[in-house]
């Protein structure tokens, strides 16, 4: 590994003007998009073959770098419709193949152009089959992306920015992305030549709290009838309560779940003394188990892609599922007053619990499909039925 003097990349990869450096040395070259610049963040791996769009401006990749596995990244361009959150959070993402010319009837804006305005940078030509293999065997680790229009880098100063970088766990980044003000959704599914609806008749109240939320999982809410009313992460309940909620959501987002717990496990509490209807996703679900008495940890690589297979243990049907969790609800003294009703057949941990004599449910997934299959929708349903609304 260089010193601390700037280092051009070897010979046989002179057009590299990009280069992943991780905490351990180890260094990817290729070729820069998206913005200039470097970031540092948790390495992951995300394995959808679809959605690149939705996962880059998904807010729970807060603090992360995105490897995607599937080569094919970029071909149908970037659009207007197809975000997650106006602002993403990702730190940068790092791809195989370079990225070819938008090939999508929707696309209005190259890949690379859209990463440059959102301030997002990319790294292409990487063995990324080589680094999921480092990330499956050591776990995920703290690196830096750059990209240089010169090519040339510090490769020393990077190695030591990634090494003395805290890592996610401890990190509390729910506060980053969730929304500063209360305000109110009502656009419901996306149609082919229509575009998103418009919910004008809602016939129940759901207060939706923002860790971190995914715009598809508010239009899924609106378009099971339901009015939104989304409240910052630092709401308390007196807040959330005041506008009088039928139910109460509990979204995905970034981070340890017991840092953001410091100030939402107390809020959580008084929810659910209540005993009003509760349904949490991701972060939510993570939040939700520590109120109720189960405890959290930090995954190896973490669970990230749309093919992830989860069993319902009530029914016994198998789902396919969207996923983006680095941290888990432990198995170890799990409280006896909740039930496991949902399990990875991927690696057996918790994705889904429910609470015995209170009208509270959770996943650890993402029912909402964005991007994914459509599996578990019927998740919406069933929190419309807990409401009464049905």
């Amino acid at each position: 590994m260089p010193s601390q003097a700037t280092s051009a990349p070897p010979l046989n990869q002179r057009e590299a003007t990009a280069v992943l450096v991780l905490a351990d040395g180890t260094v990817f070259w290729g070729e820069g998009l998206g913005a200039t610049g470097d970031a540092v963040g948790e390495v992951c791996f995300n394995t959808a073959m679809t959605g690149y769009q939705e996962i880059l401006t998904d807010p729970s990749y807060a603090g992360q770098i995105i490897t995607f596995t599937f080569p094919h990244i970029g071909n149908v361009g970037t659009n207007a419709d197809d975000i997650e959150t106006t602002t993403p959070a990702a730190r940068g993402f790092i791809l195989r193949e370079g990225v070819t010319a938008p090939a999508n009837f929707r696309s209005d804006t190259p890949l690379s152009d859209w990463a440059r305005s959102n301030g997002l940078i990319g790294i292409s030509g990487v063995d990324t089959r080589r680094l999921t293999r480092l990330i499956r065997e050591k776990g995920a680790p703290n690196g830096v992306i750059a990209h240089k229009k010169n090519g040339r880098f510090n490769l020393g100063a990077l190695r030591a920015r990634a090494k003395n970088w805290p890592g996610l766990q401890g990190m509390d980044l729910a506060k980053e992305v969730s929304c500063t003000q209360t305000y109110q959704w009502d656009r419901t599914h996306w149609e082919l030549g229509v575009g998103y609806g418009v919910q004008k008749k809602p016939d129940f109240h759901v207060v939706a709290v923002d860790y971190g939320i995914k715009q598809n999982i508010l239009r899924c809410l609106s378009s099971i009838g339901a009015k939104v009313t989304v409240v910052p992460c630092l709401a308390d309940a007196e807040m959330i309560l005041r506008y009088k909620p039928d139910g109460v959501f509990l979204s995905n987002g970034p981070g340890d779940p017991a840092a953001t717990g410091e100030y939402a496990i107390p809020v959580l509490k008084d929810l659910i003394r209540t005993g009003t209807p509760i349904f949490g996703i991701c972060l939510g679900h993570q939040l939700l188990s520590l109120a109720l008495g189960a405890r959290t940890s930090k995954m190896h690589q973490g669970h990230r892609g749309a093919n992830h297979p989860v069993k319902d243990l009530e029914t016994g049907k198998v789902e396919i599922t969207s996923m983006n969790h680095g941290f888990t609800v432990d198995d170890g003294d799990f409280p006896v007053g909740l039930k496991v009703t949902h399990r990875s057949l991927f690696d057996g941990t918790i994705c889904g619990f429910k609470a015995k004599r209170k009208p509270v449910f959770a996943v650890q997934y993402h029912p909402e499909a964005s991007p994914g299959p459509e599996d578990s929708h019927y998740l919406f349903d069933r929190f419309k039925v807990m409401v009464g609304k049905v």
